[in-house]
């Protein structure tokens, strides 16, 4: 059987609007990019890993700690348009790219190694998704929600709650039923990753501001992979403060 080939792609952009600058934050000593970068490097089954970034800053931090980057197009929307480019210039040849975000330092490489054991050549795309635990999470739009069907393939992704659990107090819908929270790592097969970025943006997608909605509205098949890790993004100065509080908790 051929062995399947994974690149994985950190995608980096510089100018964030919520918080510039943020791949270049120091935690605990190190710069956010450099930790993801080694994290992803600790996979198992990525047979390379390259950072994908718009800024010169970047490329110079990248540099100085021996990782390997490419400088890609300011114009890419998102971080999958970001990775079909460094897709498209590989000498190499890979089956799946994995998008691996450039703001969770602290990624788990078990992560990385669970996603790729749905690609098998028949996946198109995939992503994890883990069981809620946390009330909260249930209402926070930033959290974002999934529902599978029997086949582990995504049905939708919401902001919101799905699904409702009808006739019982939201305090209490998490006694009754599984809940699934969306990690935001990618899985894209190569023609797939061509096929998706030629794609218009569709109505779900602009509605709740989700990329993936746009593959679903197009009749393509989004795999799901289960973990019990808990991803730590930062998408705001607040967020690493809470970040480095975990840290220095986790050290006493």
């Amino acid at each position: 059987m051929k062995k399947i080939r994974i690149l994985g792609i950190i995608p980096a952009r510089y100018a964030s609007s919520r918080f510039p600058g943020k791949p270049l934050v120091e935690i605990s000593g190190k710069t956010m990019i450099r930790r993801v970068y080694e994290q992803a490097k600790k996979s198992t089954n990525l047979d390379d890993v390259i950072i994908a970034t718009d800024d010169h800053r970047i490329v110079d931090e990248v540099s100085s700690f021996g990782g390997n980057v490419m400088m890609t197009s300011t114009d890419h929307l998102n971080g999958t348009e970001r990775c079909n480019e460094v897709m498209n210039r590989q000498s190499d040849s890979y089956d799946y790219a994995i998008n691996i975000q450039g703001d969770e330092p602290f990624i788990q490489p078990e992560m990385i190694d669970e996603l790729a054991t749905i690609l098998d050549g028949k996946t198109e795309l995939g992503t994890l998704v883990k069981t809620i635990t946390d009330s909260e999470i249930l209402t926070n739009p930033i959290s974002m929600k999934v529902v599978i069907n029997k086949n582990d393939e995504a049905m939708y992704f919401s902001r919101s709650c799905i699904p409702f659990v009808r006739g019982i107090s939201p305090n209490h819908w998490i006694e009754k039923h599984t809940f699934l929270k969306h990690i935001g790592i990618y899985a894209y097969r190569t023609d797939i990753l061509k096929k998706i970025t030629a794609l218009e943006a569709s109505s779900l997608e602009l509605a709740e501001s989700l990329e993936q909605l746009r593959w679903l509205e197009n009749g393509l098949k989004i795999k799901v992979a289960r973990t019990n890790f808990e991803t730590h993004g930062v998408d705001t100065p607040e967020d690493l403060v809470k970040l480095e509080n975990l840290i220095k908790d986790g050290e006493e």
